[in-house]
C-alpha cells in the first residue's frame, strides 16, 4: 500500500476536481475529489474499522502506525480497489439512514440546507459521506462542506481540550467521592450486618411467641372441650350451679348477721352491766295493769322450760334469746312461715311449754294455727301485739306458768 503523506494543508490545496454529471446515481468513494478524502477517512470511518479493512485488503495484519495506515488508505481512495471498495461499502452500510435522509433532497440548495441542520446539530460523519455521495452535490457544496468539517475538526479539538480539563477534574472528584462512598459502604454494612442479627434474633423470638401461643390456644381448646363433656355429663349443672350460688350468697348474709348479732352483744352485755338495776326494774309489771310481784321471781320460776316466740322482727331474735335464757328458760323461734316452713310450726309448738305468739310480726295462717292448736291442747300461749324485747319480757311476767 503507497504510504504517501496527506496532511491538511496538501488536501485544502489540490485543485478542484471537473464537476460531476447530473444523473440520478450517487457517486462512489473513487468518483470524489482527492481533497475530500482525508476528511472523510478521518471523520466517517473509526480508526478500529479502518484499520480492519486495510487488514482485509491485504490479506494479514498491517503493522502500521495509526497515522500511516489513515494516509495509505486516503491515497487508495483515489482508484478502484479492494480497500476503497472495502470502504464504500462500509460507509453505505453504516449510514444507511443519513443516505435516505438525504435522499428526499432534489436539489443542491436542498443537499447544502440538510448539511447545515446536521453540522449544527453536531452529527458530521454520516451527513458528510450522504452529502458528498449526493447526486446533486457539486464541487462548490463538497468544497464549502470540506471548510466547515475543518473547522468543526478544530472547533471539537477545543472543546475536547476543555471537555479533558473538566474530566480530569471529575476524575479528581470522583476518586474523593469513591473513597468516601467506600467508608459510608463500610458503615452500611456494619449496621445491614447487626440490623440483621436484630432481625434474626426477634424473628427467633416471634416464633417462640407464636408457638406459646399456639400451645396456650391448644390447651384452651382441650380444656373447653374438658369443660363441655364435664357439663354434659353432669345432670342439671344450670340448677346446682344457681342453688351453689344462692347458698354462697346465704352464707354471706349469715356471715354478715352473725357479725351484726357478735357486736348487738356485746353492745347488750355492757347495757346490762351498766343499767342492771334498770333492766330489773322494767321487768316489774305495773300495779296498776294487774301485774306480779317481781323480776326475781320470774328468774326462778322458769327452770328450762321451752319458749317458742312464734313471729317477730329478725334482727330482734338475738334479744329474744337474751331475754328467755337469762330468766332461766330454753328458746326456740318459728317467724311465723316468712322463710320457715309453715308445717315445722306443728312440731315447735308440740316441744314447747310456753307459745309467745306476736301478733303484729306473724301471717295470718300462723296465727291462727297457733291459737287453734293452743286451744285444742290447753297450752299456755301469750299474745303480744309490740314485737320489742321489753314486750316479750312483759309478756313472760304476765304468764301463768312461770309465777308458781
Amino acid at each position: 500500500m503507497p504510504t504517501t503523506d496527506h496532511s491538511h494543508g496538501s488536501f485544502c490545496h489540490h485543485e478542484p476536481a471537473t464537476a460531476p454529471a447530473q444523473g440520478s446515481r450517487r457517486k462512489r468513494l473513487w468518483d470524489l475529489g482527492h481533497q475530500c478524502h482525508c476528511p472523510l477517512v478521518g471523520v466517517s470511518l473509526p480508526i478500529d474499522v479502518l484499520r480492519r479493512l486495510v487488514n482485509k485488503a491485504l490479506g494479514g495484519s498491517a503493522v502500521a502506525n495509526d497515522y500511516e495506515v489513515h494516509a495509505g488508505a486516503v491515497s487508495e481512495c483515489a482508484r478502484r480497489s479492494k480497500l476503497s471498495e472495502l470502504m464504500q461499502a462500509e460507509l453505505d452500510t453504516r449510514y444507511a439512514r443519513e443516505i435516505l435522509w438525504f435522499k428526499t433532497a432534489k436539489s443542491t440548495l436542498a443537499v447544502a440546507d440538510f448539511w447545515i441542520k446536521s453540522l449544527k446539530a453536531g452529527d458530521v460523519a454520516g451527513a458528510f459521506w450522504a452529502a458528498l455521495t449526493h447526486p446533486r452535490c457539486d464541487v462548490p457544496l463538497q468544497e464549502a462542506m470540506c471548510k466547515d468539517l475543518h473547522m468543526f475538526q478544530h472547533q471539537a479539538g477545543a472543546g475536547v481540550r476543555l471537555e479533558m480539563v473538566r474530566f480530569n477534574a471529575l476524575a479528581e472528584e470522583n476518586a474523593v467521592l469513591t473513597r468516601e462512598l467506600g467508608k459510608v459502604q463500610e458503615r452500611i454494612t456494619r449496621v445491614i450486618s447487626q440490623k440483621t442479627a436484630d432481625i434474626e434474633r426477634l424473628q427467633a423470638q416471634l416464633l417462640q411467641a407464636r408457638a406459646d401461643a399456639i400451645a396456650k390456644d391448644s390447651r384452651i381448646n382441650f380444656l373447653s372441650l374438658d369443660l363441655e363433656a364435664l357439663q354434659v355429663s353432669i345432670p342439671q349443672l344450670d340448677d346446682k350451679q344457681r342453688l351453689q350460688k344462692r347458698v354462697e350468697q346465704m352464707a354471706q348474709r349469715q356471715a354478715e348477721l352473725e357479725g351484726q348479732n357478735a357486736e348487738l352483744r356485746r353492745k347488750l352485755a355492757t347495757a346490762e352491766k351498766a343499767a342492771g338495776g334498770a333492766i330489773a326494774r322494767e321487768l316489774v309489771p305495773n300495779p296498776e295493769e294487774g301485774g306480779l310481784a317481781g323480776v326475781q321471781a320470774m328468774v326462778i320460776q322458769l327452770h328450762q322450760k321451752m319458749v317458742l316466740c312464734v313471729g317477730g322482727r329478725s334482727g330482734n331474735i338475738a334479744n329474744y334469746r337474751d331475754v328467755v335464757e337469762r330468766v332461766g328458760g330454753r328458746f326456740a323461734h318459728h317467724d311465723g312461715g316468712v322463710e320457715d316452713n309453715a308445717s315445722v310450726l306443728d312440731a315447735n309448738l308440740a316441744a314447747a311449754d310456753l307459745v309467745i305468739c306476736q301478733t303484729g310480726c306473724i301471717s295470718h295462717n300462723a296465727y291462727w294455727r297457733v291459737k287453734d292448736f293452743c286451744k285444742r291442747t290447753g297450752k299456755r300461749c301469750v299474745f303480744v301485739e309490740n314485737p320489742s324485747a321489753s314486750s316479750l319480757e312483759r309478756g313472760l311476767a304476765l304468764s301463768e306458768g312461770i309465777v308458781t
